[in-house]
């Protein structure tokens, strides 16, 4: 309240046009707009009062999270990243992030009501659903979740569209989700971006690339195998297990790890980059780029939190029941918990050795160390 406060004493000589605090918030606009569809009755009682409010502040924050969302695709569509603008990407997800934090502990007022306080209204709610929030859609389709990865196969776009022919979407939402279905995701812009990470010094468009690529991936299997090595002997020193059933998990692990870099034999140079980072992330060079991967790590897990919190609440309130739009209820919100779009971040730490470990840095004085200095620092 400080700063609107602040604004009115700069003000007070200003003609009787200035602006209140009401005024600027279109609070007598917005505090009308708790009442329920028009023609409601009769008025919502408190707990569906609460449930509506709970509500409409997701879709607000959720029309904030699209802008940020927007422009961190925006800052990163383009054929080169400027080293200045990843700071600026990396404070957009931040942000993103701690709004799904806010709204997974908002769950919480939700649980404040009773079982029997929520059936006394939900037959109200008629056959809406929250697969119906076209901004949390459009929110998963601009972070690039696949339909094939959604349970069911559900296709949020076509269902907009026939609740549009409906008169039951705004033309202004279905477009924006049109949009942005067409649009590249934030997953295919991370992707184009990593496939650009200079490895060992050598980017794509270099004479070779190919070859720098491929053998630092082979080292790194290599340096697998070898800690893998290490890893078998002291388990069956101290006595945890056996080689024989030791070995088969190790040697898994590395086929996986070879299968990730490189399916059908041909390396996929984003992963290989991907890999770069996180396994040299304390090079100077690659500070920043590291920063944006645990960036769009942590807003996945983030808003995995608010998806398992919403879980668990509707559980509380009605156990198993079919959902109020049809849907399967909890299951289907269970099945959202294991969605993951940036999959490859997850994946990679799969195949992370210990720092020393790692094969020896080639040009390290390209990412900021001199060739004397150290590399795992």
């Amino acid at each position: 309240m400080g700063l609107f406060r602040t604004v009115r004493c700069m003000d007070e000589t200003s003609s009787p046009a200035r602006i209140t605090y009401g005024g600027y918030l279109r609070l007598e606009e917005l505090l009308t707009l708790q009442d329920g569809p028009e023609g409601y009755t009769p008025p919502p009682s408190n707990d569906e009062l609460h449930f509506i409010i709970v509500h409409q502040t997701f879709e607000l924050w959720f029309k904030l999270i699209l802008r940020e969302l927007k422009e961190a695709r925006a800052l990163m569509d383009v054929e080169r990243i400027d080293e200045a603008s990843i700071p600026r990407v990396v404070h957009h997800l931040e942000r993103v992030s701690e709004i799904f934090r806010l709204l997974a502990d908002q769950w919480k007022v939700m649980e404040t009501l009773s079982p029997q306080d929520f059936l006394a209204f939900r037959d109200r709610l008629g056959t809406s659903s929250g697969f119906e929030s076209w901004q949390m859609r459009e929110l998963e389709v601009l972070m690039g979740l696949d339909n094939e990865q959604r349970m069911g196969g559900m296709d949020p776009l076509a269902h907009m569209q026939r609740l549009a022919k409906e008169g039951k979407v705004p033309a202004a939402a279905l477009a924006d989700l049109e949009a942005t279905s067409r649009a590249p995701s934030l997953n295919d812009v991370l992707t184009t971006w990593l496939s650009r990470t200079p490895i060992h010094g050598s980017s794509p468009q270099d004479q070779g690339d190919d070859a720098v690529v491929q053998a630092y991936i082979d080292e790194h299997l290599k340096a697998m195998r070898v800690h893998g090595e290490q890893v078998i002997a002291h388990m069956t020193a101290i006595g945890h297990g056996e080689e024989a059933t030791l070995r088969p998990r190790i040697e898994a692990g590395v086929q996986a790890a070879e299968t990730f870099l490189t399916p059908e034999g041909k390396a996929v140079r984003h992963r290989a980059g991907l890999l770069f980072i996180e396994s040299y992330r304390d090079l100077p060079l690659l500070s920043w780029p590291r920063r944006l991967i645990d960036s769009f790590v942590d807003l996945e897990q983030s808003m995995l939190l608010f998806r398992a919190h919403h879980a668990r609440m509707v559980e509380r309130m009605i156990g198993r029941r079919m959902g109020t739009g049809g849907s399967s209820g909890v299951d289907y919100l269970d099945a959202t918990t294991k969605y993951r779009i940036f999959v490859d971040l997850w994946a990679v730490r799969t195949l992370l050795v210990k720092r020393d470990a790692l094969p020896e840095m080639d040009n390290a004085d390209f990412y900021g160390f001199t060739s004397s200095g150290s590399t795992h620092s």
